[in-house]
């Protein structure tokens, strides 16, 4: 099977010299651990923080997509950019791996779809709308005071990524950000590395009604690897003590977020994002991407069929991805 993880920080690591070619103890990603893990496909974050000025989220964004193109050049007997399945399935002919370009926060783009326009054509396929400030696309999930939901431009935004075929990610949005995109949305659109608020209750996770809403729409919520959005109480005592507590949630913690998702919006709508090198601590017994395999051997010995996990390990999110580009075949005429 195809595995796939939607959501890794690594890129901003790399900016300050990380070689991924090495097998490196101070980050959760890299291409051993990529092939020790048997992923297929990740996706590699453009993160920007909040409070960066246009120009400098901008100027980041390119300097994280420029050190990923050097590995790409660097490593390409391992492995490949890819900027669809069918360029997934070709690496993985191939045997390479294939490295996807995501975008965590749309500040970067500033006020201009030419820009938007400009890094869906260097490799960028979804755009996390906001990070963890409201920004001139939106309001965030940890703000959500500025606009009341998408803002004009972010309205333009939302109807040009369904016209150029980027996956809309609300990630980090507000839950009127949530709704706008619904409405507003002609494609399928994912959450890229989330929890179920019904365990807990952050704000960054996601309720049964939206994952219910967006799996009506044919999205995907990629289930993260986050201690803190998958354990309440882990994040209660996490906000105290400002640094990993003991004990730390588990894989099986991932499985109860899984299981609810499946529960409330299908098995045809779960996946994996798991946010490394982007989380202060870890998961017991899933430490770095290496360790991914555990999850799935979890899954199958919890009942999942073969062909259930291979559609939590990348099939729903694939085909998500091909709905994203059927609409902008259609849009575009």
């Amino acid at each position: 099977m195809i595995v796939l993880d939607s959501h890794c920080d690594t890129p901003s690591l790399m900016i300050k010299g990380l070689d991924i070619g090495l097998d490196n103890k101070d980050c959760h990603v890299d291409i051993p651990k990529l092939m020790a893990g048997g992923v297929d496909a990740s996706f590699f974050a453009l993160f920007t923080a909040a409070d960066l000025s246009p120009d400098a989220a901008t100027k980041k964004a390119l300097e994280m997509l420029a050190s990923i193109y050097d590995a790409i050049g660097e490593y390409s007997g391992k492995i490949a950019l890819a900027v669809s399945p069918d360029e997934i399935l070709a690496n993985k002919a191939r045997g390479l791996i294939s490295i996807l370009v995501g975008m965590e926060n749309g500040a970067p783009i500033q006020r201009s779809l030419s820009l938007l326009r400009l890094f869906y054509r260097m490799g960028v396929r979804y755009m996390t709308l906001t990070h963890n400030g409201d920004n001139e696309i939106a309001d965030a999930a940890h703000e959500g005071k500025r606009w009341g939901g998408l803002s004009p431009f972010g309205r333009e935004v939302v109807d040009e990524m369904n016209r150029i075929g980027m996956i809309i990610d609300v990630a980090h949005v507000s839950d009127r950000t949530f709704d706008d995109v619904l409405s507003c949305s002609k494609a399928p659109f994912v959450s890229t590395h989330s929890g179920c608020r019904a365990i807990a209750s952050h704000p960054r996770n996601m309720s049964d009604g939206m994952i219910r809403a967006m799996a009506d729409k044919g999205g995907v919520i990629q289930i993260v690897c986050y201690p803190v959005f998958l354990s309440e109480a882990y994040a209660a005592v996490y906000a105290i003590s400002g640094e990993a507590a003991l004990p730390r949630p588990s894989v099986e913690d991932v499985v109860r977020h899984i299981d609810h998702a499946v529960n409330v919006g299908g098995i045809d709508h779960v996946g994996i994002g798991t946010d490394f090198d982007g989380i202060e601590v870890t998961l017991d017994g899933l430490e770095n991407i290496s360790r991914l395999p555990v999850l799935f051997d979890l899954l199958s010995r919890r009942g999942y069929s073969d062909d259930q996990i291979e559609k939590i390990a990348s099939g729903n999110f694939l085909r998500a991805f091909r709905d994203v580009i059927s609409v902008s075949s259609g849009l575009r005429g």
